[in-house]
């Protein structure tokens, strides 16, 4: 039986999970406090640091390079030291900018992993004038090589979201929450292309409320996917379409990515938020907290870590 634990306080946006096998630990950020997160289990500590005065979506740290880390900072993506423990960050390299064409200038950098080569992949998404409420369709998908090099594969997107990868490296998972679809790609390691989009979820067709928004796979290839607005976390099996497997409540009604983790990668951590739509209120401690899932009888991937020269 799933148990559900808070471990950690609550953000008004939290957001990005990317667990750390090395530290054995999990980073996340607050993408409206634009601050960079870390939590170690095995000392129940939280510490973070704010990072500038621009949305900061994910964090991933940088492949032989202890104490840097690959993250976004409004349209830009960009190196940062930290040592987990300060509550400010030292040293900011500007490795690329997206989204630099006129009417795109007010968007901002959503989710983003690395595929299995270190390669990082991340979308945009478009402004939000009142919080909760996305200009549709002014994002962009993209891939940032090693060298920075920067390629546009979807566009255009409402709001960029979860990513995943087929243990095989042939397929690729990726939520445009604005569908409130999960589609599937085939996918290209060598090259960093992808092609053949096809759905194999569909929140409307399957009545539920609620967008999809961040996922992670497991070792059987099954999806789990953050409700947001839904307060829960969705198991699906992205080989059968519409194949709902389980789902696992989470008393925070902006639920939005998970990662596995833990010593044994058995463990979902679950990023959530806490910020007001529409004048409905989500009170702490349990809106915006970071939770633990345990006893699910399932193992994840580890986090890639980014490679940039």
């Amino acid at each position: 039986m799933p148990v559900v634990e808070r471990v950690a306080d609550s953000c008004e946006l939290g957001e990005g999970p990317h667990w750390d096998v090395d530290t054995q630990s999990l980073y996340y950020v607050d993408i409206f406090e634009h601050s960079i997160h870390k939590y170690t289990p095995s000392t129940k500590t939280h510490t973070k640091a704010i990072v500038g005065d621009d949305t900061v979506s994910f964090i991933i740290p940088i492949e032989g390079a202890p104490n840097k880390y690959l993250i976004s900072f409004g349209r830009q993506v960009a190196v940062i030291s930290w040592d987990g423990v300060s509550d400010k960050v030292v040293g900011f390299k500007k490795i690329t900018e997206v989204d630099t064409e006129e009417g795109s200038l007010e968007n901002r950098i959503n989710d983003a992993k690395c595929d299995p080569t270190g390669r990082l992949w991340c979308g945009t998404m478009g402004p939000e004038p009142i919080k909760g409420h996305i200009t549709p369709l002014k994002g962009s998908f993209y891939s940032v090589d090693s060298n920075g090099e920067v390629k546009r594969h979807v566009t255009p997107v409402s709001c960029s979201n979860g990513l995943a990868w087929s243990s095989d490296g042939t397929k690729f998972y990726y939520i445009d929450s604005g569908t409130r679809e999960i589609h599937q790609y085939d996918v290209d390691l060598s090259n960093g292309m992808i092609s053949n989009k096809t759905v194999v979820f569909s929140f409307e067709d399957v009545s539920i409320e609620g967008f999809p928004d961040g996922q992670t796979i497991d070792t059987d290839g099954n999806l789990w996917v953050a409700v947001f607005a839904g307060y829960k976390v969705i198991k699906i099996d992205p080989r059968r379409y519409n194949t709902l497997l389980e789902t696992i409540d989470i008393p925070s009604k902006q639920v939005t990515s998970v990662a596995f983790g833990g010593p044994n990668l058995d463990e979902l951590y679950v990023t959530s938020a806490s910020f007001t739509i529409d004048g409905v209120v989500l009170p702490p401690p349990n809106h915006g907290a970071l939770y633990r899932v345990t006893g699910l009888g399932v193992k994840g991937c580890p986090g890639v870590k980014a490679k940039i020269e």
